[in-house]
């Protein structure tokens, strides 16, 4: 495969990634490990970790937030209700960067824009579901040039074209497994509206309700006539 110039992409499985900027700073994307049915046991655990990124509050997406943030220690940006549960539950505010919409957070070696998705957002808690904000989706910038879209859980919506005129990412990370989000079909059209040269499918195979596969996310890409690579991972494997 092709060189991302240095960054590189792990899938953990479901619709966490730790991605490794060129500067070697660490980001994870939703901290769903140590009870994530597809994360390979070896790599629920971390020899570092800087950042972690989060799109919205469903238990498969911040499961072991308050546990990771416990055990490494990350700077964590989330959307500002996401991390005021997080503070709630022993973060350290100083620790914690709350933003929303349309924001971008400068890191090491990254920056972490927060766009729109079309989802919902809950957190599950002992006394019941709290709200969670919006869902968001992430853009990653790296230093190098590097452009990453995290779609987070969403349907495919138009407004998507407003992301490529914007940020103009050039790999997409997107959900495919239907029921929960947009299945291949949809996420064929999203491809198009963003333009991208890459795709990543996520949220696929972790259950038995998740029936997307990649291989029908590349059977639709080919009706539509994208000129893009859909890369399949497997998790555990790395785009680099």
């Amino acid at each position: 495969m092709e060189s991302n110039d240095g960054v590189r992409i792990t899938w953990l499985g479901h619709a966490t990634f730790l991605l490794t900027a060129p500067s070697g700073s660490t980001l994870l994307i939703d901290p769903f490990v140590d009870n994530n049915p597809s994360c390979p046991d070896e790599l629920k655990t971390f020899e570092r970790l800087d950042y972690v990124a989060i799109t919205h509050g469903h238990e498969d997406h911040v499961a072991d937030a308050v546990t990771i943030c416990e055990r490494h220690k990350p700077t964590v940006v989330a959307m500002v209700e996401v991390a005021g549960w997080l503070q709630a539950g022993g973060v350290p505010e100083d620790r914690v960067v709350p933003m929303n919409k349309g924001g971008t957070v400068q890191l090491d070696g990254v920056a972490v824009t927060m766009v729109n998705a079309h989802h919902s957002s809950s957190i599950s808690t002992a006394a019941g579901s709290i709200y969670g904000g919006e869902p968001a989706g992430l853009v990653l910038s790296f230093d190098d040039g590097t452009r990453v879209y995290h779609a987070g859980d969403t349907c495919v919506f138009g407004d998507m074209s407003l992301i490529a005129d914007l940020y103009e990412p050039q790999i997409a990370l997107l959900p495919i497994g239907d029921h929960f989000t947009m299945g291949p079909r949809e996420a064929a059209l999203a491809c198009e509206l963003l333009r991208v040269r890459r795709v990543v499918p996520m949220h696929w195979g972790t259950w038995p309700v998740l029936t997307g596969t990649p291989e029908a996310l590349a059977a639709e890409c080919s009706a539509r006539d994208l000129d893009i690579e859909v890369v399949a991972l497997q998790p555990g494997e790395t785009l680099a």
